[in-house]
């Protein structure tokens, strides 16, 4: 099963994470998948204003991953952003040890997470995206983590 949301502007994706937030809970891994520019980093941004981070989000590319405070009534205190583009082994990624940083009070979004897929197992929540012939984005949930949010995520996609 998959739910399906169309962004036609880069504000719009943001809204998107912005309203995709409301589904999370604690210990959640959400692997984002895309081209270069389909709109990860924006959608991460809004991810985190809903969890109520208040820093600026920017992609971590060569960071890997950044920390942040998330302040917000659902139990989940830190927002894990990693960014496995310049990764070049599965090995690398196991030595970042984004599994590990989920704990019970976190949530995790991996950019380029069709990389890191196999670390985490089927427990995830897959959100790809795609450019149209008109610069939309559309956004793709999927994964067996998603299916358990069926109804949260049957409000975000009709937006």
């Amino acid at each position: 099963m998959s739910w399906r949301r169309y962004c036609a502007t880069a504000e719009d994706t943001k809204v998107a994470g912005e309203e995709f937030a409301l589904a999370l809970r604690p210990g959640d891994v959400i692997l984002l998948s895309g081209q270069l520019g389909a709109g990860k980093t924006t959608f991460a941004q809004g991810v985190a204003q809903g969890l109520g981070v208040v820093e600026r989000v920017t992609s971590p590319t060569f960071t890997m991953v950044r920390e942040h405070e998330a302040v917000n009534d659902r139990g989940i205190s830190t927002l894990h952003h990693a960014d496995v583009y310049r990764v070049g082994t599965l090995d690398e990624v196991v030595d970042l040890a984004l599994g590990e940083l989920v704990e019970e009070s976190a949530v995790a979004l991996v950019e380029w997470g069709e990389i890191a897929s196999s670390v985490f197992g089927l427990d995830v929540m897959n959100v790809d995206f795609s450019i149209d012939e008109n610069e939309g984005r559309a956004l793709v949930v999927s994964g067996a983590l998603a299916e358990g949010r069926g109804r949260e995520l049957d409000v975000w996609a009709v937006q």
